[in-house]
């Protein structure tokens, strides 16, 4: 684990007062401790757990599921969505609605789905992808990839089934503020703090 990831988290911690969950790179127990001691509440892992998945428990009996989030990065194939690791860059053979129920099954307190098909198009999420894995699993689901307006994430909020909603590039580029956002879903009936 960087020290400057150690570095980065303890200044975010430190600065925000909202749940922060960290990833990226984490290989092991010792990398989530890190972390968790940094200041994050929740660690996410995805290429580890793919290649090791009994850090998934040995992790969430350590630490406590709520704390652990198991990144899935998934690709549409003629088969259905396959898993990816080290960033998107590597299919894995494993389908991604068979490998969400074992993580499920090892104890992660999380899903964050990203569609790869879909990240960065700016078009919505994959509805599909996403209501398959939500109804495969009892554990919350955070979409990931294609957000491009509010009423994207109330169709992946309310048709797709997911718990949370993940978007970055409507934010990054001003088009949308969080309370835009925010007040968008809670007109249209989705519970927020606003």
């Amino acid at each position: 684990m960087r020290k400057t990831l150690i570095d980065a988290v303890e200044r975010t911690a430190d600065t925000i007062f909202i749940p922060l969950t960290v990833g990226g790179g984490v290989r092991s127990l010792e990398d989530i401790s890190r972390l968790l001691l940094s200041g994050a509440d929740k660690v996410s892992v995805n290429t580890a757990a793919v290649e090791d998945p009994s850090l998934i428990r040995r992790s969430s009996e350590r630490f406590g599921s709520q704390c652990i989030v198991v990144a899935i990065d998934a690709k549409r194939t003629d088969r259905g969505w396959e898993v990816y690791v080290y960033g998107g860059r590597k299919p894995t053979g494993i389908n991604a609605l068979e490998w969400a129920g074992e993580v499920e099954d090892l104890g992660a307190g999380e899903i964050l789905l990203t569609s790869m098909d879909f990240d960065g198009t700016l078009l919505g999420y994959d509805l599909e992808l996403t209501k398959r894995v939500c109804s495969s699993v009892n554990i919350p689901v955070i979409a990931s990839g294609g957000a491009g307006k509010p009423e994207h994430m109330l169709d992946v909020l309310t048709r797709g089934g997911a718990d949370a909603a993940l978007a970055a590039s409507i934010f990054h580029y001003g088009e949308y503020t969080v309370q835009n956002v925010k007040e968008y879903l809670s007109k249209n009936r989705v519970p927020v703090r606003l």
